[in-house]
């Protein structure tokens, strides 16, 4: 998701929930994301994976970006559309994973701990790396 504020180009992105990404930060950012079934739809998955991480529907004009491939091998398909969100107000689903380690103790966390607005300088900043490429080609698009 975009949004110009002010003639100035902020981007949505979303920190990972869980007890490994809580204190990651530069590059620990991303868009908001999940994995798609072979046949299933990309654009069906990214509205319902949006949906799940941040409690919101989405509408509008979506753009398709190409795909980029993260260092791990990962290929991430992503779309753009302009819009807005109250961060304050997302609501994430959950995941369980054992906590501590060989503890035993299954705990539930958010699988987005945090979303935030950036400019495309901050975000270039904060977000995995690899999908800077994003970055560069809303802002191509976007002229």
């Amino acid at each position: 998701m975009y949004r110009l504020d002010d003639e100035i180009l902020e981007v949505l992105l979303v920190h990972p929930g869980g007890p490994f990404s809580k204190n990651k930060d530069d590059g620990a950012w991303s868009i908001p994301k999940g994995e798609f079934s072979p046949g299933e739809d990309i654009l069906q998955t990214a509205l319902r994976e949006f949906h799940e991480e941040l409690g919101t529907r989405l509408s509008g004009e979506f753009i398709r970006l190409k795909p980029v491939r993260q260092k791990a091998g990962k290929i991430v398909h992503a779309y753009a559309v302009e819009g807005d969100l109250d961060t304050d107000a997302i609501t994430s689903n959950t995941f369980q994973q054992e906590w501590p380690p060989r503890s035993g103790k299954m705990q539930d966390f958010p699988e987005v701990d945090r979303a935030e607005w950036f400019n495309v300088g901050a975000a270039r900043q904060k977000i995995n790396p690899a999908q800077t490429a994003f970055l560069d080609e809303l802002t191509a698009w976007l002229g």
